[in-house]
């Protein structure tokens, strides 16, 4: 717990790390962990027959109490080109209202708020006009297979670029899309080649379209993406990884990946994330970098491998020490068992102590590796196993023939004297 607190994140409980060295599969949300999460507008394409300023308001008018940075995005983007529109068409238009003026107009009666299930967020106007902006299969789902196919090829070209399209329609009319755009976190290629060497497998979850999901997951170089994913489904697929064996990790932020976090073995919250998701996990950065469970995988792993290495090195230890301890302890009833003293120690007597204290030395002298722990690279379980076993397997072995034997020659020497 003290070494993952070194690196600014607090873990619930010892085993909680422990289990992060087992890892071997790892969920990530996309938005926030592989990009860094500040989708803006960028540009506002209106469907053809519709005209730009129609769309551009349609957008302005669903974005009105969107408070995250994206929504504010759109807000801007669309004063911005109306403005434009009325300056170049010398029409005299005035430019688009605020976002506090909008607000307030007395046309909007009711606020459509984004949820997971639908996908969608927008306004419902006083004379019952609804204009939406949403995931575009949500929102070609809502009108009845009515849509142009226009949208759809629109919305391919804006997700093989790597950007997410929101639809917007008002009332059965899809109008335009919004394309907001992300950027990938430079050098997370690497820290996903390295856990590909420790042998897990990366997982990114988003709620993109397949085609978004697709670009930025080659992009981001994961091994899987999940697309158009709900609450519902990251449990049920962290569920299918564990029913096959596997131990699963997951970093959340947001209360929608709370069930998901307390599901998953490991579950690193975001300290920016909601309090039912810090609740959820058992491990909480401090930072809400995401990209640190691979740090704490790392730990976890060093962890083990210490603990394995320094079981291996003492089981190895007893092995070598019988063949000090028995023939001291039988030659006089056997005589036979004097052809196990191989180390060719001086007595009985001598024999016997130099292995008490030998043992008392490397105890001392195992506590510095303990704190340390092992050296740790990045490397299959299998790998790991075989190199512990030659070190400390074999060195096990051959290190208490020579301690003893050198602690037996100086204690006859003493005698000696």
């Amino acid at each position: 717990m003290d070494r993952v607190a070194r690196f600014n994140v607090l873990a619930m409980s010892g085993r909680a790390v422990e289990a992060a060295g087992d890892v071997d599969v790892l969920l990530l949300d996309k938005t926030g962990t592989i990009t860094f999460g500040n989708r803006l507008a960028s540009r506002i394409v209106a469907l053809p027959g519709v005209t730009e300023r129609e769309a551009l308001e349609a957008a302005l008018l669903t974005s009105l109490e969107d408070e995250t940075p994206e929504g504010r995005s759109v807000v801007e983007l669309a004063n911005a080109r109306l403005s434009a529109l009325g300056t170049a068409t010398g029409s005299g238009a005035k430019a688009a209202p605020s976002k506090s003026a909008a607000a307030a107009a007395p046309e909007v009666a009711t606020l459509v708020p984004f949820s997971a299930e639908s996908r969608t967020s927008g306004v419902i106007l006083a004379d019952g006009t609804v204009v939406l902006k949403g995931a575009v299969d949500a929102i070609v789902a809502a009108l009845d297979g009515a849509a142009p196919p226009e949208l759809q090829t629109l919305s391919d070209e804006i997700s093989s670029l790597g950007a997410t399209p929101l639809a917007i329609r008002r009332n059965g009319r899809p109008l335009g899309v919004i394309e907001l755009k992300d950027t990938v976190k430079p050098g997370l290629k690497a820290r996903f080649d390295e856990l590909r060497r420790m042998g897990i497998r990366t997982i990114m979850v988003t709620g993109d379209n397949p085609l978004t999901a697709k670009t930025i997951a080659a992009e981001a170089g994961v091994d899987d993406y999940m697309a158009q994913a709900k609450p519902e489904d990251k449990i049920a697929r962290i569920r299918a990884e564990q029913a096959d064996g596997h131990l699963v990790a997951m970093t959340g932020d947001g209360t929608n990946d709370a069930p998901a976090v307390a599901q998953a073995d490991v579950g690193l919250a975001m300290n920016s994330g909601t309090s039912a998701c810090k609740e959820a996990a058992n491990m909480v950065d401090l930072d809400s970098d995401p990209t640190k469970l691979i740090e704490v995988i790392a730990i976890g792993k060093q962890l083990l491998i210490t603990r394995g290495a320094i079981t291996t090195f003492s089981i190895a230890n007893d092995v070598a020490k019988y063949f000090a301890i028995l023939p001291a302890m039988f030659m006089v009833a056997y005589p036979q068992l004097n052809s196990l003293n191989v180390m060719g120690l001086a007595r009985p007597e001598s024999a016997i102590l130099s292995a008490v204290i030998f043992n008392a030395l490397i105890i001392i002298a195992l506590v510095p590796l303990s704190l340390r722990g092992v050296a740790y690279r990045a490397a299959p379980a299998a790998e790991l196993l075989r190199r512990n076993l030659l070190i400390y397997g074999v060195g096990g072995i051959f290190a208490p023939f020579i301690g003893i034997k050198v602690i037996d020659l100086l204690i006859t020497a003493i005698h000696l004297a």
